[in-house]
């Protein structure tokens, strides 16, 4: 895997390729102040955009919302995705939401568990709590 961190004021953000399905993945990595922003492609454009985050009450366990902002409703796999990501960003221990694009040539379950071991194994946020 190729990747290419950098480490420039706001933003700080990592840059790789990973081989997925098959298929060659480009993923760009964000960490902004309030959200982390996930850009995961093979079609080379941004596809479905997701807004995933955790929400807490003092009375109950923690929620987790994940919602469509533009492109596909009708992909379960897609929500199965972001859940999984902002899942994983809250248990390391951050409270930033997630920006999510997927613009990919399949929404298979193979494919969906590629991109959730890519996005994990190179995140940003066990870096930048918050």
């Amino acid at each position: 895997m190729d990747h290419a961190r950098s480490p420039a004021f706001p933003v700080h953000q990592k840059n790789f390729k990973v081989e997925i399905e098959g298929n060659t993945t480009d993923v760009v990595l964000c960490s902004y102040d309030d959200h982390f922003f996930v850009l995961v492609t093979q079609i080379g454009s941004m596809g479905t955009i997701l807004h995933a985050r955790k929400e807490e009450s003092a009375l109950a366990e923690p929620t987790f919302d994940v919602s469509v902002v533009f492109g596909k409703y009708d992909e379960p796999m897609v929500m199965v995705c972001g859940r999984q990501l902002i899942e994983h960003i809250s248990n390391s221990g951050s409270s930033k939401s997630l920006i999510l694009s997927l613009g990919l040539k399949d929404h298979s379950r193979a494919t969906i568990k590629g991109v959730i071991s890519a996005v994990t194994k190179n995140c940003l946020w066990v870096f930048t709590v918050g």
